[in-house]
C-alpha cells in the first residue's frame, strides 16, 4: 500500500513542471506581499484622534476653542497664523508633541499614532468648521 501511494505522489508531482524563474518570481512577490501587509497605515484615522482629543485636549481646546490663551483657537485662521510651521498635519505633530507656551507635551503621554490621529482631527475639523 506504502509503495502505491507512494508511485502515486512521485507520477503526480512529476506531472507538474516546476521552473525555477517562477519559483523565484513568486517568492519576491510573496515577499512583497508580506512587506506591504505588515507597513502600517500612513494616513491618520481622524475617528481615533476625535477619542483621543475628547479625551486629552478638549478640556483647553472644546469646540476648538483655546480657554487658556483665547485668541490662539484651532479655527482655520488662528492655526495658519499662529501654529509655528503654519495649518498642517505636520505642524499639529511637532505641538502635541512637544507643547508650547501654557500647553504641555503629550509626547510622552500619547503614542506616535495617537497623536498623529489628533492631528487629522484638528486639521479636519478645521477644515469643516468645528461644532
Amino acid at each position: 500500500m506504502k509503495i502505491a501511494v507512494a508511485a502515486t505522489l512521485l507520477a503526480t508531482a512529476s506531472a507538474f513542471s516546476v521552473n525555477p524563474q517562477q519559483i523565484a518570481k513568486g517568492a519576491v512577490a510573496g515577499a512583497a506581499a508580506a512587506v506591504i501587509a505588515s507597513a502600517p497605515a500612513l494616513a491618520a484615522d481622524v475617528g481615533a484622534g476625535e477619542s483621543v482629543f475628547n479625551a486629552n485636549c478638549a478640556a483647553c481646546h472644546a469646540g476648538g476653542q483655546n480657554v487658556i490663551m483665547p485668541e490662539k483657537t484651532l479655527e482655520k485662521e488662528a492655526l495658519e497664523s499662529y501654529l509655528a510651521g503654519g495649518r498642517n498635519e505636520k505642524a499639529v505633530i511637532t505641538q502635541v508633541t512637544n507643547g508650547k507656551n501654557a500647553m504641555p507635551a503629550f509626547g510622552g503621554r500619547l503614542s506616535d499614532e495617537d497623536i498623529a490621529n489628533v492631528a487629522a482631527f484638528v486639521i479636519k475639523s478645521s477644515d469643516d468648521g468645528w461644532e
